[in-house]
């Protein structure tokens, strides 16, 4: 599986599929982003920044290069937007009764996003500092959003949206927790026990 994975041509086709699904999804943002000052554009569009974290890390590993920061982001945000899209999605389903086929390709695409953030772990030269960064930066997205009101439209759950910000903020803390033991602990404990 590895050895198919981690193939440089397999890679490349992952990189074209994030690189085409990150321009769609900055467009997928057009209209929100019209109405959102200047100052917060660049945290409203999150799932396309999160898979631009990740085609930037694949373009530089082609390249034979690491670029731990960006690894991290990466890796936190890829899992985290990937797992919210799908939570919010079946929330939407279960509000509704019904959900439109954007909203399972939604579902299926953001499911894949966290799926390859696992999958390309190996990968990750990441340590403790870039994963800091990374932290910080999720968990001020947060603030962004539900503070100053930049999260993404979902209509028919705009009367929970209190309830989407904290479970937003727990996931995020989730998601630093699960790269910090993916990417740090156990590397750590591998090569300790080596």
């Amino acid at each position: 599986m590895k050895k198919l994975l981690f193939h440089p041509q397999m890679i490349i086709i992952v990189f074209l599929i994030n690189l085409i699904g990150t321009i769609y999804g900055y467009y997928w943002y057009i209209d929100q982003l019209k109405d959102t000052p200047l100052i917060f554009a660049a945290f409203v569009p999150d799932s396309p920044t999160a898979s631009l974290f990740f085609t930037i890390f694949l373009f530089y590993y082609l390249k034979g290069k690491s670029v731990p920061v960006i690894e991290a982001l990466a890796f936190v945000s890829l899992l985290k937007y990937g797992i919210w899209a799908v939570v919010m999605n079946v929330l939407t389903l279960t509000v509704n009764g019904t959900l439109s086929w954007e909203g399972y390709m939604l579902m299926a695409s953001h499911g894949a996003m966290a799926l390859q953030a696992l999958l390309y772990a190996p990968l990750y030269k990441i340590k403790l500092q870039h994963l800091a960064i990374a932290g910080v930066f999720l968990l001020h997205n947060e603030i962004i959003d539900y503070v100053y009101g930049m999260m993404p439209v979902y209509g028919s759950l705009a009367a929970y949206t209190n309830h989407i910000g904290y479970f937003t903020f727990w996931l995020s803390v989730f998601c630093i927790i699960t790269v910090y033991y993916v990417s740090i602990y156990k590397k750590d404990n591998l090569h300790h026990y080596r």
